[in-house]
């Protein structure tokens, strides 16, 4: 207890010392008056644009596009999160408390916020735990608004890894060999084969152990089955024993009308991706072109991939909701339309797009990691994705206020973290969002 006190006193003290060079920085921006992109628009399709999500850089970088487009963005955020620093971007023009996604009652507060700000339409930035609270507030707000996001059974399908494995399957799609498992005993009867490994994912969102690539195979007959075991898998709590690829892996973001793929990102991931630059993988574009058309829905849908020693990907895992390389379009002046309009030619971030980063956690590698100069590299040539010449009070705010007010309550509870997480706005904690 005395340790993680200790560690989440020192972060604070860090934030301390830093606070005075960021306010410099703001103050500067804030007097260049830097203007900010004003994309034209008819004045007739000027829209109301309901954000949730509204702690994480991807709900910021969507209410800028949608503002520069000329549109008018609401934010909105649980009680926990209220001092979002997003809350002051020059691109939000209204903000709302909300009650905590899976708690009752959330679906009613979007209802009566979308009608009080009278929204045309409804973008969710989910969580994982929000994306089916999100799809069934969605179903109350048709009829109100437009709804970007899928609907709730399909929401399941897509996060159930086993489920999303047979949909691609079903297609034709590459996806590696994948099991339900509820028991440990599956495990042990598995017949492993020859030369193969496996790994054991939980099929429900997992912030701390979903790094855990323990490898399974038949050479380890005892630890496969202790180490099942350990997990507490269930018929109500199923895991996934996905056969291992190794390999480069790769993330995309798609927003889609009607099976139609709008606003595409691929570039290189890791298991804790904060690093963004768009890269050209035909053979991952098509594969999700083809996905989305297979199953043609409207919504926000992100993949994972891993490109196998033969040269084609594999699909492990589809997550539907905004993917953070939606900021790789912060000067694109055509997402708003892209996600608005049916029809709308595909986009992808603009050649003269800087690769996105999250300056705290730079800055935390360069001194804790080897390789400096690569750190350094990545600083030069890329571009906070938070920071902005003409909105750059959500940087400060950000840093000095959601995240230090997040550390003092988890002081106050006494709690643990494992993490400081900039792009999605929270601490990682065992069992959080």
């Amino acid at each position: 207890m005395k340790l993680a006190a200790g560690r989440t006193l020192l972060a604070l003290a860090g934030l301390c010392v830093a606070a005075p060079i960021n306010l410099a920085a703001v103050a500067i921006a804030q007097a260049a008056t830097t203007p900010e992109p004003a994309w034209s628009r008819a004045p007739s399709a000027r829209r109301t644009v309901l954000i949730s999500g509204g702690k994480m850089t991807k709900a910021l970088q969507l209410a800028r596009s949608f503002h520069s487009a000329g549109h008018r963005v609401v934010l909105v955020e649980s009680a926990k999160y209220r001092f979002t620093g997003h809350r002051f971007s020059r691109a939000v023009d209204a903000f709302h408390v909300v009650p905590e996604p899976t708690a009752p009652g959330y679906g009613e507060a979007l209802l009566e916020i979308a009608r009080a700000e009278r929204a045309n339409v409804y973008v969710p930035v989910s969580s994982p735990a929000s994306s089916v609270p999100d799809a069934d507030a969605g179903r109350l707000l048709d009829g109100v608004c437009e709804v970007v996001h899928v609907d709730a059974a399909t929401v399941r399908r897509l996060d159930d890894k086993a489920e999303f494995s047979d949909m691609a399957r079903s297609l034709g799609l590459r996806v590696p060999d994948s099991h339900r498992i509820t028991d440990p005993r599956q495990i042990e009867e598995f017949d492993f084969p020859e030369g193969r490994s496996y790994i054991l994912k939980r099929i429900a969102y997992n912030p701390v152990g979903r790094m855990d690539l323990t490898p399974l195979s038949r050479d380890t007959p005892e630890r496969n089955v202790a180490f099942a075991r350990t997990l507490g898998m269930t018929a109500d709590d199923p895991w996934i024993l996905q056969e291992f690829i190794a390999g480069q892996e790769y993330c995309t973001h798609g927003t889609v009308r009607e099976g139609r793929l709008q606003v595409y990102a691929c570039c290189e991931s890791s298991a804790f991706q904060i690093n963004y630059e768009q890269i050209d993988k035909p053979e991952i574009l098509d594969w999700v072109q083809r996905f989305v058309a297979g199953f043609p829905v409207t919504g926000q849908l992100s993949f994972d991939f891993i490109e196998g020693d033969d040269g084609h990907p594999y699909a492990i895992e589809c997550n539907p909701r905004t993917h953070s390389a939606i900021t790789m379009f912060y000067d694109h002046p055509e997402v708003a339309a892209a996600y608005l309009e049916d029809g709308h030619r595909m986009i992808t971030p603009t050649p003269s797009a800087r690769p996105t980063y999250w300056i705290y956690h730079e800055l935390w590698r360069l001194v804790t990691q080897p390789n400096r100069r690569r750190r350094i590299a990545t600083i030069v040539r890329g571009t906070d994705a938070i920071f902005s010449r003409w909105d750059p009070l959500p940087f400060l705010a950000v840093h000095h206020l959601q995240i230090p007010s997040l550390l003092w309550r988890n002081l106050r509870r006494g709690g643990t973290w494992t993490r400081i997480d900039f792009n999605i706005g929270k601490l990682v904690e065992s069992g959080g969002d």
